[in-house]
């Protein structure tokens, strides 16, 4: 079942954003895309750091400088580099400088160790890498420079980034944070790299051309490089913008999801180059200063992960918050669940909207409305130009039959290229069709006839019970219903006779006053009996990804390790 606008689907009749599916995507570069916009707002705020602000064209002209930079250091068209970085400015100037001189970007995860990030590098061919003198990055970034194929580290400085008062904060405070820059062989400053002059014009083709490549988070294994244009970037940038009624009025984003990441690529810095807005950028998340942040600038959109706005929930200052500018949060990465969703709403006076995406589709597939009709518990509706269907879950080669789950697949200008130096991983990811390609997503999904999807579960986290499936996500939905149950993760154990049954794991809140056992017959009432779980286990935490989402996989090796 194809889910498209040629087909007569009732739901396409109350789609939440009428002619959006013929909305216009010519082919854009990156480097098209943020000077245009640098043009046409030259002297609006791009980013607020803390309190002091870079404007468009100070940071478009940064950008160039580096380009130029890079030409001059011989990095062209199709080089890799390499982004190692928390949300500071410089991210922005080195992300469209690179891509102005033709370079494929690689994102990094400050999180990694000295480990992962040499296997990244050297899977992803990376020549050049951009980081911070902070003591968390800059050792490690070293250490893969001595001993990898790595040519040149350039250094950015924290201090020189931050408002004056802060800056002399730092130094009071004997600049713990931040570490010397060595005078090395493959070494530079930041303002060392900064070059005069235009650069050198790139000839790329936005369809063909890599713009990034955005390394998968290895949770059905090795990380994988997920090959994305320049159109795939720009184009779901465009489509994401396209969701909000209100494009063009003030725009003011907290910017605390990491940029490293695909769901923020997008939805924070490209969304807003496009728009004209302004990112209130933190470097890490921290619910106090979020918060604080938020009323400063007079927010008026706070994207995050659902464990983000349980954190700010739980946070004494949320309360005194004053949310009056708010006006739309979009929750991704993990499922939002309804009790959370409702309580922030009822703090904030914000809709709080659960979308979807993949780092194969450059960010975004589907989200609810910001106006107008909405459906808890799903993802929403498909983005313009995007097209969805469920295949078959045993038989990706056929279509679910109507009415069933399926695995749900998508085709878009969004969809990832392949995956980088992986062909085999590649062909497996997509669905051959007689219309093309459908990148499958592992997802088992639902459409109802107003066309919003929901996620069942994941292929890969079924449990199967003496022959029936049980989804986790189904379990997890109905204990996060107790009004004692902050968090919750169920997987699967081994057990003799079925082969293996669901286990809960779950955080209380505080003064829950209840415990594992009561938890576990409360919950058991309420469920089919192949969906019983042995136990529920209380923990004082749940692990959680680079993004802060709940880890599943994290879970599983934990307890192994307990074995």
């Amino acid at each position: 079942m194809a889910v498209n606008k040629t087909d007569a689907e009732p739901w396409r009749e109350h789609f939440a954003h009428p002619g959006s599916w013929e909305l216009a995507l010519p082919p854009l570069t990156l480097a098209e895309m943020f000077g245009e916009a640098a043009a046409k707002y030259p002297g609006r705020p791009l980013v607020d750091f803390l309190g002091r602000r870079y404007r468009f064209a100070e940071l478009h002209a940064e950008a160039a400088a580096f380009a130029k930079g890079l030409q001059q250091l011989e990095i062209g068209k199709g080089d890799r580099v390499g982004l190692y970085l928390p949300n500071v400015p410089i991210y922005v100037s080195a992300y469209f400088g690179a891509a102005m001189a033709g370079a494929t970007l690689v994102n990094f995860s400050p999180l990694y160790t000295a480990q992962e990030l040499a296997a990244q590098v050297a899977d992803s061919g990376t020549r050049l890498l951009v980081t911070l003198n902070s003591a968390a990055l800059l050792p490690t970034a070293l250490e893969v420079q001595r001993s990898s194929s790595l040519e040149t580290l350039v250094v950015g400085s924290l201090g020189a980034m931050l408002p004056l008062t802060k800056r002399l904060l730092l130094a009071v405070l004997g600049r713990k944070a931040i570490t010397a820059i060595p005078v090395q062989s493959g070494v530079l400053h930041w303002e060392a790299v900064l070059a005069k002059g235009v650069p050198a014009p790139v000839e790329i083709d936005p369809e063909t051309d890599l713009a990034l490549l955005q390394y998968t988070g290895g949770t059905t294994g090795t990380p994988k490089g997920a090959m994305l244009t320049h159109q795939n970037i720009t184009a779901n940038a465009r489509q994401v913008n396209a969701l909000d009624p209100q494009a063009g009025k003030r725009d003011v984003i907290v910017g605390v999801l990491p940029l490293f990441h695909v769901f923020a690529n997008v939805s924070v810095l490209n969304r807003t180059v496009i728009n004209g807005g302004c990112i209130a950028m933190l470097p890490r998340f921290d619910a106090g200063q979020a918060l604080k942040t938020l009323e400063r600038v007079r927010a008026t959109a706070f994207p995050g992960v659902p464990t983000m706005y349980q954190a700010l929930l739980d946070h004494p200052r949320a309360a005194k918050t004053d949310f009056s500018s708010l006006r739309v949060c979009i929750s991704g990465g993990a499922p939002l669940p309804l009790p959370l969703k409702q309580r922030f709403e009822a703090l904030s006076g914000a809709r709080l909207v659960e979308g979807y995406g993949l780092t194969e589709t450059s960010g975004v597939v589907s989200c609810n409305p910001y106006e107008g009709e909405e459906r808890p518990g799903t993802i929403g509706q498909p983005l313009a130009a995007t097209r969805v269907r469920l295949l078959d879950r045993e038989d990706p080669t056929r279509d679910a039959a109507r009415g069933e789950p399926g695995e749900l697949a998508i085709q878009g200008p969004q969809v990832m290229q392949g995956y980088w130096q992986r062909p085999d991983a590649a062909a497996g990811a997509f669905a051959q069709r007689d219309d093309g390609p459908w990148l499958r997503t592992g997802d088992v999904a639902t459409i109802d006839p107003q066309g919003y999807i929901s996620i069942v579960d994941r292929i890969k986290d079924m449990i199967a019970v003496g022959g029936f499936k049980v989804f986790p996500s189904q379990v997890e939905a109905v204990l996060e219903e107790h009004p004692g149950v902050k968090e919750v993760l169920v997987i699967g154990v081994p057990e003799e006779r079925l082969g293996e049954v669901p286990r809960a794991y779950v955080t209380l809140r505080d003064g829950a006053g209840v415990d594992g056992p009561a938890l576990r017959d409360w919950l058991n009432a309420r469920i089919g009996k192949h969906e019983r779980v042995d136990s529920v286990v209380v923990r004082e935490s749940l692990p959680k990804t680079m993004i802060g989402k709940l880890d599943r996989k994290a879970l599983r090796e934990e307890l192994a390790k307990e074995v």
